[in-house]
């Protein structure tokens, strides 16, 4: 006997083919012009984080003639200072509701579960210029400034504090973020913590 029903499973199939036909591109196609380091990550991008449909994630038993009824798929959007989020959110929504018109018996719903808007502090302002000139004075070389795709717990100070003038600043390598060779020297440790201390006074005593 032939399997009937309409898998959950076709159909989120599609919506992957239409991300790889339609969105992946039109994010390939857009860059910052913001300093962001490492340069890969100057362009939009979305990872997939998982996708789950059908029978329980823990199942181990035999096959069985059930066709799955839902499917479930979380995503994880970068997007670029230069996008708006509204439109981010409408490109996929747009994208979906496409499949809704093409594909009988197509339907979904989307729920944020987290979301950050791009935050910058000001490079002139008194935490920057003054952790500039600590790095000077203690590196003995001109600090570089950069924009990080990640998202750090300066997005809660400036957006919930209020605080506007804050940046991230430590030691290691943001190409190896996150990756299983990531590491930290001992050294670059020390001095980050002699470029802290130092803005910090610089900041608390009014002394540029």
């Amino acid at each position: 006997m032939p399997f009937l029903g309409d898998s959950a499973i076709r159909h989120m199939n599609a919506v992957m083919q239409t991300f790889e036909d339609k969105l992946y591109p039109a994010m390939a196609a857009r860059h910052s012009d913001m300093p962001v380091v490492p340069e890969g990550a100057r362009q939009s991008t979305l990872n997939i984080n998982s996708i789950h449909g059908g029978q329980g994630e823990e199942f181990e038993g035999l096959p069985a003639p059930c066709v799955a009824d839902s499917s479930r798929m979380i995503i994880d959007r970068r997007f670029l200072i230069e996008e708006q989020l509204d439109d981010v959110k409408g490109e996929v929504v747009a994208l979906l509701d496409g499949l809704v018109t093409s594909r009988p018996e197509f339907a979904y719903e989307i729920r944020d579960l987290f979301e950050v808007a791009p935050s910058m502090a000001d490079r002139d302002g008194p935490v920057a210029s003054a952790t500039a000139q600590a790095v000077e004075r203690v590196l003995g070389r001109k600090a570089q400034f950069v924009c990080s795709p990640g998202t750090y717990d300066q997005k809660h100070i400036d957006r919930i504090g209020k605080l506007k003038d804050c940046i991230a600043y430590g030691p290691g390598i943001l190409d190896l973020a996150h990756q299983p060779d990531e590491w930290v020297g001992v050294d670059d440790m020390v001095s980050a913590a002699k470029v802290m201390a130092r803005a910090a006074w610089s900041l608390l005593h009014g002394v540029r």
